[in-house]
Order: structure tokens, then sequence, then C-alpha cells
């Protein structure tokens, strides 16, 4: 009688009108699961306990006709799909109450070594299974988890497993659902539980250590193949074989101890020294007779045992001072000592003056009882002129068998201190002050090495002016650009004595050029001097000597020209050349140069009194 759903047809007929519009519900196929209201069409389950897992899928044909249902009265008819939807009303439950498993004793710790299976024939979420492994016989060394997507239990291992030390383990198992309904734990507990029983295999196996690792000791002077320990292993299959052993080289610490490969002794095969390494660390390998290739290793470790060996010395090196007026028992240092050796128990020293020392009234050890020795002193004050440095042998001793003991030699030094004890000066050269030098000497000596260094530097920079080539030869001409020629020229048609480019750039002198302004050396053109006839006047015989001077290049005077192609700014005087003029030479007036005196009285006449004719200049 639960309720499904309701179906509902319409007629077009006149409702008001008889029986035509009355319609009357009916099942044709779907019986006897389910039922349906003639009037409201309400349709329900016929049956009780309808089960999902006999039949889920469910198709109901229903009629509704009109008229009432009589006869005569038109149909229609409509299907219903109905599906049953899932409850947890079943427990899972296995296929057999026992399960056999057989796992090689070699699995891995944590692999998956069977499986087993509940049938649940619920759907989803109803069907979810959880296994777990009821605590007994063998149970610890098992754990069971569930696949997600097969609803399997896992069995894998927790701990290893060993044929010869058991062979066969047993142990329960549950399986329950995780989803139950309330409404159905009338029907029973919702889990089942199988028996699982697992053989262990017996497998070949490697040799077993007794120990999983080995700690040996060993003193530092142990002679050479003296025996320090051994490793143990044995073969625990049914079938013992025996083993053997070796190192499991892998530097060069490993050469320093050997094996016997039968009875697994470790001896040392060189000399230990503590102090050099104190810690070894190393592998043993043992392996099968029967299958070497069988292995199993084990760590080693073998400890250096200290021997007292080395003395004892001063710790640091010590600069040790002492004030010319110290006071007899004043402490001037405190000296610790240490030891290359590691004893045991802990490092006990002892300090003392050696022997030629202590009958020296100088200074003293105090030895403190606790590895430590101050230096006291034995005057009263000290004398620097007398003596700087003081050397004092120290005994120290150890109290390790056999005692070692070493000098060591303490440099103290004679300072000058102030009333308070502090150190104004430690110098050699502070000794020597008060009976030499006064600080003015020394301030007259130093001023004397400047003066020396300012006159030496100022004679190199003298002899460095000279070399240098200035084109200046006054210091007083401020000028610039001009050039000076001490020489005379070669005359106005002499125009390859200058190169005008000196004067567009007077950094710029070209060497290479010929000069016409001094006798040449190579250019030589040989005279042909016509013998002189008898009657050749005097004025014609020194104008021909002159035309051959004239033109001939090598000889005497040799003029110069210089041509500026700039002029100056500034000038008071204003420009002298005559590029710029307005005006010829012809129509100048030169009447000016009558004031000038009677130097340049020819060029007043020359210009003044007849106008300039360039033929008539030579």
């Amino acid at each position: 009688g639960a309720y499904v759903l309701q179906v509902k047809a319409t007629d077009a007929d006149d409702p008001t009108y008889g029986n035509s519009a009355r319609v009357v519900y009916s099942i044709l196929q779907g019986q006897p699961y389910f039922s349906i209201d003639p009037k409201t069409g309400v349709i329900r389950t016929a049956l009780p306990n309808m089960d999902r897992e006999v039949k889920e899928q469910y198709q109901v044909l229903i009629q509704a006709k009109d008229m009432g249902g009589q006869l005569g009265g038109l149909a229609g008819t409509t299907t219903v799909n109905i599906t049953l939807t899932d409850v947890n009303d079943n427990p899972p439950r296995f296929p057999k109450s026992i399960f056999h498993l057989k796992v090689p004793e070699t699995s891995h710790v944590g692999s998956a070594i069977g499986r087993i299976r509940a049938v649940d024939p619920d759907f989803g979420k109803n069907a979810e299974i959880e296994y777990n492994i009821v605590p007994g016989d063998g149970g610890n060394l098992f754990d069971i988890t569930t696949d997600e997507y097969t609803q399997e239990g896992v069995i894998k291992l927790k701990k290893p497993l060993d044929f010869e030390t058991k062979k066969a383990y047993t142990f329960k198992v549950e399986a329950s659902n995780l989803h139950l309904d309330h409404r159905f734990h009338s029907v029973g507990p919702f889990k089942d539980t199988a028996t699982v029983k697992i053989n262990v295999l017996d497998m070949d196996e490697p040799p077993v250590f007794s120990k999983p690792m080995y700690t040996m000791e060993v003193y530092e002077d142990t002679p050479v193949g003296t025996i320090i320990g051994a490793v143990t292993a044995q073969d625990l299959d049914a079938g013992s074989s025996s083993v053997r052993y070796f190192m499991d080289w892998k530097n060069d610490v490993d050469s320093y101890f050997t094996i016997d490969a039968t009875e697994g002794t470790i001896a040392t095969n060189e000399l230990l020294d503590r102090e050099s390494t104190a810690q070894y660390n190393f592998s043993i390998i043992a392996s099968k007779v029967s299958n070497p290739l069988l292995t199993s290793k084990v760590n080693v470790i073998v400890n250096v045992l200290d021997v007292n060996e080395f003395p004892p010395e001063i710790s640091v090196p010590y600069e040790t001072s002492v004030c010319e007026n110290a006071k007899p028992g004043q402490v001037i240092q405190t000296i610790t000592a240490a030891d290359k050796d590691l004893s045991p128990a802990g490092q006990r020293f002892s300090f003392k003056l050696s022997s030629e020392a202590s009958n020296k009234p100088n200074f003293t050890v105090h030895d403190y009882r606790n590895n430590t020795a101050g230096i006291e002193t034995r005057r009263n004050g000290y004398s620097r002129r007398q003596q700087e440095l003081y050397f004092l042998p120290i005994v120290i001793e150890d109290n390790s068998y056999p005692v070692q003991s070493s000098t060591n030699t303490l440099t103290i030094r004679v300072c000058r201190c102030d009333s308070d004890g502090t150190i104004q000066s430690c110098n050699v050269e502070a000794i020597f002050l008060p009976v030499g030098l006064s600080t003015g000497a020394l301030i007259a000596i130093l001023l004397c090495i400047v003066i020396l260094l300012v006159i030496v530097v100022l004679y190199v920079a003298l002899r460095r002016q000279k070399k240098k080539d200035t084109l200046m030869t006054s210091k007083e001409d401020i000028r610039d650009n001009v050039i000076h020629y001490d020489d005379e020229g070669g005359g106005e048609e002499d125009t390859q004595a200058f190169d005008i480019g000196a004067l567009r750039n007077p950094k710029v002198i070209e060497d290479n050029k010929i000069r016409r302004d001094i006798k040449p050396d190579t250019l030589r053109f040989t005279r042909h001097r016509p013998p002189a006839e008898d009657n050749t006047d005097i004025r014609d015989f020194i104008n021909q000597r002159l035309q051959e001077n004239d033109v001939d290049p090598s000889a005497p005077p040799y003029d110069s020209l210089a041509t500026y192609a700039y002029e100056g700014n500034g000038s008071v005087a204003e420009s002298l050349s005559s590029i710029d003029s307005l005006t010829t030479e012809a129509d100048q007036d030169y009447d000016y140069l009558s004031d000038w005196g009677p130097r340049f009285k020819i060029l007043a006449d020359m210009f003044g009194e007849e106008s300039y004719n360039p033929d008539k200049v030579t």
C-alpha cells in the first residue's frame, strides 16, 4: 500500500451531460505488484517487502475509460515505468568460510600478500564494506584494508616472516557495512566473518648477522695484526650453508683493518693514530658458500683509544711584560696548557720552574691546581738598562701514564709604566732616549731632512725645465703666435723659407721642409766668371758681380719671407696691414714718416718726395 504516484486523464466531453466525462482508472499490466485507485488514479504497491535485488524495473499499463467504465465508454492507456530504489537491507556475506594464502618468507614489509572478498547484494554506498582482523593468533603480523573500487579486502604484511621461526599463521577477518539502516536492525547483524590461513614458503635467504651493528675499541699503539673483535653471521635456512666474510672496500680508510674470511675476526692492518683519526667506520659483507649472490651487510665502528704520548705545552704564545716599578709578589701573567692526548678522566697539568731557574730571584710560578698558573715577581723593581728581556723556563707535566712533561720558555719584557702600573713604552728605542738625543734634536734632524728633499726636488725640476724647447724667448712678451728668427732672410722672392701653416697652428711645425734661410749643404751652383777685360769699367764689374750673387742661392746673405695670414685684435695702432686699405699706395700720405726721427729719414725721402715705383727698389 505504499504510495508510488498519481496519474490523471482528461476528457473533452461535457461533464454536466450524463457520464460522458466521468473517467475510471484500471491496471491492464503490472499486477499483482501495484494497484490503482479507480477514481483518483493513485498508484500504490500491492505486495509487501518488494525486493530490489529480485527485480528492480517494472512497467505498469494504466487505462482511463469514460462513461464510468461501462460498456460503450471510450478508453485511453499510458505506461508508467517504476524503479525500486535500494536500501541497506542485506548484510555482507563471505562466499566461503576459510581462505588459504601462500606467502614467501622473503616478502617485504608493507607489500600485499593476498585478497579476500565479501558479497553484498545492495547497491552504491549500501554495499560499501569495511574489513578488520579479529585479534588472535597471528593477527599482529598482518593488516587488511578495503579496495574502494572492488570492495575487496587487501591483506598486507606488517612484520617480516621467517619460515624457520613459524611456518603458518591463522586469523579471522570480519566484513561489515559502513552505512546501516535502523529500519532493518531486526533482520540481524550486518557483518560476517571468515578464517584466513597463511602458509609461509621457505626461500633461500642470505645469512643473518647476530647484531645489527658492531662496536669495537683498540689502543692507538696496538701492533699490526692484533685481533680487536669478530662478527658472526649464520644461514638460517633448512639446509644450512657455510658463510664467508670480506670487507666492503669503499675508501682508503678500510685498509687499516682486515677480516678472516672464515672466522670473521677483525685485526689491525696498519698502525693507528688517534690524533689523526679517532674513529673508523666500515662495513662487513657475509655471503653463503652455496649461493654467493645472497649477501648481507653490517656496519662496524672502531674507536681508537688514546695513549699518553704527547707532553703538555703552553696553549698559546704569550706576550708577557713587567713594569720597572713592579713590587714583589705581583702577578704579571696567567698561563694555561694544552695536550694533544685525550684522557678519559680529564686532563690535569702541574706547573713549576725548571731547576736552573729556581735559584734566580727574578720570577716564580704559582700553580693554581686548575690547569692554570700565575707568573709572579720576586724582585722590587726591574731596570731596562741592565736587562730588557728575561727568559723563564717553565716545566709542565700531566697526570697520565706514562707521565709526559715539557719545558716551555716564557719571554718577559721590561717596560716603562706610570705609577698606576699602566704600560707606557716597551720599545727598544725608548731606552736610549734619556741618554742620547732629546726631542728638540730629533725635530731638528727631521727638519734638515725635509729641507734636503725640497732642494733635490727643485734641482730636478730646473734640470727638466732647461731641456724643454720653448717658442717664447722672453717671459715679458705676452703676445700670442709670435715666432722670432735670429738669422737674416733671403729676400722677398724667397717664398719657401717658412710654412704659413705654422702661423695658423703654431703647434704644428713640419720638419721636412727645405729651409732657405740657412746655407744649404747640397744645393750648389757652379759660378762661371768670365774674365774681366782690361778696359772694363769698375762700375760694370761691380754690377756684374752683384747680379751673379743675386741669382746665386748659395751666396749670402739669406733672405727669409714670413707671410702672416692673420693679425691680432685689440691693438691701439689698429691694423698695420695694407690688405684692407681702401686706397692704393699712391694715394696714401707718408709725410708722418718725417716725424719719426732720423732713423726713418730714408723712408720719408723715398715715399714722401716721389710716388712708389717697384722697379726702382733694389
